[in-house]
């Protein structure tokens, strides 16, 4: 007994120890949480910004469409008045020819009953009247038709000055649109250019390996050079490749214009097969994590936070539907890709 109560007074209690690693633990995750919520704050401003300033185009659109409307209903309204205008002038005309042929019908058969006796006297006096109320009616349909022709005329100049009108509101709608296309043309050719100096000066640098590629318009590295089997915390020889993509990624923001909005996308992406760790509950988390893990490491080299963008993809966007060991392999990935915001 004695012996055994002087073992359990010299033996060490690793309990203390247990417990502060697990509350560092703890906090360490608390604090990566924190820096992604934090990043995801200021990614949606970003974009509601964006958003925003599309929304405000699409609105003056939208008043340039309406007003372009508006004046075509009036052009429309102003040809049709027009067709009944030149329709009444029409048969003013033809009014005024009837009567004048009647009046010089009236006035030759006066001219032939000057012979006659006097009893077509009154005959003639009241054709006489009838030729003056005639004449008297001629003078009015003139009025009427000089009235009608001033009203076409200046039906002819609104209907003028509103095709003007309606060219000019084309002529700004489409100016609108092709400086529209011409900025967005411009922004995508200058960062495609500073996209293919960068992987460029990635290819240069990281040169033929066999575990980075490069697929389409994204560098390509296996989780193997970064992290552990299960793990996201990065392994040395995997900072010493983002020490070297970091040099790369400060240079190329110093030289592109603030004005282009560009991010450096970093996407983790796992197998099929589902995680057995405490510490992550699913592919979801592992990814994620991965990425966050890469993203906040460049930030600590000196790349600015509003540059990148972490992602998590978890198994759902593979590269091999294979079951086999190599198909997993090439499926547990980080993906690089520089887009626009």
């Amino acid at each position: 007994m004695a012996l055994a109560r002087r073992r359990s007074e010299t033996g060490f209690n690793y309990w203390p120890g247990f417990v502060d690693a697990l509350s560092t633990l703890v906090l360490a995750i608390v604090f990566l949480l924190s820096v992604f919520l934090v990043v995801q704050f200021y990614l949606s401003q970003e974009v509601s910004g964006k958003d925003k300033a599309l929304e405000k185009l699409n609105a003056q659109i939208a008043q340039l469409n309406e007003l372009l409307s508006l004046e075509k209903t009036g052009k429309s309204n102003l040809e049709d008045a027009l067709s009944q205008m030149r329709a009444s002038l029409a048969a003013a005309e033809t009014e005024r020819d009837r009567v004048k042929g009647l009046y010089e019908g009236l006035a030759s058969a006066g001219n032939d009953a000057a012979g006659r006796t006097a009893e077509l006297g009154k005959a003639l006096d009241s054709e006489k009247q009838v030729s003056a109320r005639a004449l008297a009616q001629i003078e009015v349909l003139n009025q009427q038709i000089s009235a009608l022709r001033r009203q076409l005329a200046a039906l002819e100049q609104a209907l003028d000055a509103s095709e003007r009108k309606d060219k000019e509101s084309q002529t700004r709608i489409a100016d609108l649109g092709q400086r529209l296309n011409v900025a967005l043309a411009q922004r995508v050719q200058e960062l495609s250019r500073y996209r293919s100096e960068f992987f460029g000066r990635l290819r240069a640098i990281l040169g033929n390996r066999p575990d980075i590629r490069v697929v389409g318009d994204r560098f390509v590295f296996q989780s193997e050079v970064f992290f552990d089997s299960g793990q996201a915390q990065l392994l040395p020889e995997g900072r010493a490749e983002l020490d070297q993509l970091a040099g790369a990624l400060t240079d190329l923001e110093a030289k592109i214009p603030s004005e282009i909005a560009w991010v450096l996308r970093v996407d983790g992406h796992t197998d099929v097969r589902p995680i057995a760790s405490s510490q992550f509950k699913s592919n979801w988390e592992l990814s994620s994590a991965r990425a966050i893990s890469v993203v906040q490491y460049l930030i600590s080299k000196g790349v600015s936070p509003q540059r990148l963008v972490a992602a998590g993809f978890a198994e759902f966007q593979p590269l091999d539907t294979g079951t086999t060991e190599d198909a997993y392999r090439r499926n547990r990935r980080i993906e690089l890709k520089l887009t626009e915001r």
